[in-house]
């Protein structure tokens, strides 16, 4: 757990709120958000999802996915500078539910070697676009038997049923290895918190980390 969350907090904020409300960062933040929305919309009317159990794209705002990249790239260390020796190879990270890839496009940016899980044909077909095929797979989450190979496992709840979220939530924290880092969103179960295997890396922030035997 970190020391003093608000300096946490703040240190994680890069894109809070200032007297110019008119900031650079605002203002890519705000536009960003404006075409993810129109592309969550065109892919949520073509989705071949079954609403009733699992939800169609729907893009979380970028603002809260880069705080939670932002305390990753912390914690890995990704914000020190090298000053001798070979550059180590980016973490590897995987949007599970990946969509149109906007949060690996994020991640890329942000240092992270990104990949997606994405079945619903045509957000998938649009990452694919972003990325290539080796990059995002069309594999069925439940079927999926690579999460052991990420550092970095990212989540914004895939089904809209309570009990096949429950079950999912409770799959990605059996199936990955110890030392992975866990970016739950909307999470449906609390068992984590009571689980020693796994400790939170800040108190606002649903990041998490398996910790090594």
């Amino acid at each position: 757990m970190l020391n003093n969350p608000e300096s946490a907090t703040a240190d994680l904020d890069h894109c809070r709120n200032s007297e110019d409300e008119f900031s650079r960062c605002e203002v890519f933040i705000n536009v960003s958000n404006r075409f993810l929305g129109l592309l969550a919309n065109d892919a949520s009317r073509s989705s071949i999802n079954d609403t009733s159990l699992e939800y169609p794209f729907v893009a979380m705002d970028s603002r809260q996915v880069f705080r939670q990249l932002a305390l990753v790239r912390r914690h890995l260390g990704l914000d020190r500078e090298q000053t001798q020796g070979a550059t180590p190879a980016p973490p590897t990270f995987l949007d599970v539910g990946c969509g149109i890839g906007n949060v690996m496009l994020l991640a890329e940016q942000m240092g992270f070697d990104a990949y997606g899980l994405e079945k619903d044909r045509d957000p998938c077909a649009m990452a694919r676009r972003l990325f290539d095929r080796d990059r995002v797979s069309d594999a069925d989450i439940w079927e999926y038997r690579h999460y052991h190979r990420f550092q970095v496992i990212y989540y914004f709840r895939p089904f809209a049923d309570r009990k096949l979220q429950q079950e999912f939530e409770r799959m990605i924290e059996e199936r990955i290895p110890p030392g992975t880092l866990l970016i739950a969103n909307h999470k449906n179960t609390v068992d984590i918190t009571a689980d020693a295997r796994f400790s939170q890396l800040h108190p606002e922030l649903p990041v998490w980390l398996k910790h090594k035997n």
